[in-house]
């Protein structure tokens, strides 16, 4: 691939260390995150090792106008690492250094292209764990959860990233570096500029180090798997246990029928016949005779239809492995498009019922949904040929249900256009005052999070 950068830029960079520019070839691996629906090699990929190397970098980019888009483990699903044509990638990937736990404060220091699965196991070896966790936790990076407000599997009980950042460092477009990671549980020194980072989809800065909160490690797990006539009684079985299980609800995934069926197809087992909404949960205790007393209490109510709970560790391997088991479902659909959204779980059944109504209407389009019901986000896939149609159904009836169209994956480059369905004009001004304020070129991350002006999608009138 034939670079158009000018001369200038690169006799500007000439002295940077071999490993910390790919160009070429070397570039294919940058071309992509996990999205899988396109891809952009960039003109160059640039891999700092230190602040001070990505501070050059992109004050360089900044002074000849050469857009970036910033990468971390490629494992998002809404092409925000994606590059464009003519974009240069910025890879955190050797910003790795991890600091040593520190369990007095109870905190650890990162470079943003830390994976998660390094805290996890640097926080246990000392006793202690990481709140955040999610699937792809051996390659995606803490940087990137940051950057995203990554949530997954705790969030009932542990929160988003954003819960678990003490503090960190941030590399403006045009170099200037702010923030620091110094492990203060308290700093009411001003504002708290690291929040307007976290989840900002790398549109106003590039994390670059993070001092990351631990907290003990957690204790014996329950698990239970359930079938529920339907969404209203999953969640009245959340309820129940939220108020009277012996120990916190650590987590609370459902799956529904369609879905189900096709984890099915791809031979896993059920551990009874599958009827109904299923319901998986955890709850942190030792006491199991208590939770089964309460499952019976929810039996007798209605709430499920038939219920059974680990008795080992490799039996909870093997139910979890059937929520796992969505990835592969997903993959065996013909022509899927995937919704993370953010709903009132109050508001679900009747969300569910009016778009399931209206998706029947569409030829050859099947939706299935599994998710987080115990913070009220879920996976709502259509395997359709008509993404268009698919993506008015479904986001138009989240904005209608007061909810959110994106719940952890972020906007990226896929729903930027569908913002205005759920922020107000003054918000989107805001938003973008930020962006001009830190990034007056609008170099860093073009295209992601933010819509163009006038703020629509072409499938939706201009109103809410």
């Amino acid at each position: 691939m034939t670079s158009d950068l000018p001369r200038a830029f690169w006799a500007a960079l000439e002295d940077l260390p071999p490993l910390a520019v790919l160009r070429g070839v070397d570039c294919d691996r940058h071309a992509a995150d996990a999205t899988g629906n396109i891809s952009q090699v960039p003109e160059a990929v640039f891999r700092p090792a230190t602040t001070a190397e990505l501070s050059r970098i992109m004050a360089t980019c900044s002074a000849h106008g050469v857009p970036m888009v910033v990468q971390g483990g490629l494992t998002g699903l809404s092409n925000g690492a994606t590059p464009c044509a003519g974009e240069v990638a910025i890879s955190l990937e050797r910003m790795n250094v991890l600091g040593a736990v520190d369990p007095v404060s109870a905190t650890v220091c990162a470079g943003a292209g830390v994976t998660l699965q390094r805290v996890q196991d640097a926080a246990a070896a000392e006793g202690l764990s990481f709140g955040v966790d999610i699937g792809a936790r051996g390659s995606a990076t803490v940087g990137g959860l940051a950057a995203t407000n990554a949530g997954g599997l705790n969030v009932i009980q542990r929160g988003m990233m954003r819960a678990h950042v003490v503090a960190l460092e941030v590399v403006l477009a045009d170099g200037r570096v702010l923030g620091h990671v110094r492990p203060l549980a308290k700093d009411n020194s001003g504002f708290d500029l690291k929040q307007l980072f976290i989840g900002s989809e790398g549109v106003l800065g590039v994390i670059t180090r993070l001092c990351l909160a631990l907290r003990p490690a957690p204790g014996p797990q329950q698990t239970l798997f359930a079938a529920a006539p339907d969404m209203p009684a999953a969640a009245a079985l959340l309820a129940r246990l939220r108020r009277r299980a012996p120990g916190p609800v650590t987590a609370f995934e459902v799956l529904d029928e369609a879905i189900f069926a096709l984890i099915l197809e791809q031979g896993h087992r059920p551990p009874f016949a599958p009827e109904g909404i299923q319901v998986l949960a955890e709850v942190e205790t030792a006491q199991a005779e208590p939770l089964q007393a309460l499952l019976m209490e929810a039996l007798e109510a209605g709430e499920i239809s038939d219920v059974t709970l680990a008795a080992s560790g490799q039996q909870a391997a093997a139910l979890w492995a059937l929520r796992e088991g969505c990835g592969e479902a997903v993959a065996a659909m013909r022509a899927p498009i995937g919704f993370d959204i953010g709903l009132p779980v109050a508001a679900m059944p009747a969300f569910l019922y009016d778009t399931r109504a209206a998706l029947a209407e569409m030829p050859e389009t099947h939706p299935a949904v599994f998710g987080h019901l115990g913070d009220g986000n879920l996976h709502y896939i259509v395997d359709t040929p008509d993404h268009a149609r698919a993506a008015e159904i479904v986001l138009g009836a989240v904005a209608r249900a007061g909810g959110a169209i994106s719940a952890e994956h972020g906007l990226g480059r896929e729903k930027p256009g569908y913002l205005p369905l759920v922020r107000s004009p003054e918000e989107l001004a805001v938003m973008r005052g930020l962006k001009t304020l830190l990034d007056p070129a609008g170099l860093l991350n073009p295209g992601r999070m933010l819509p163009d002006e006038p703020t629509l999608s072409p499938l939706f009138p201009l109103t809410k």
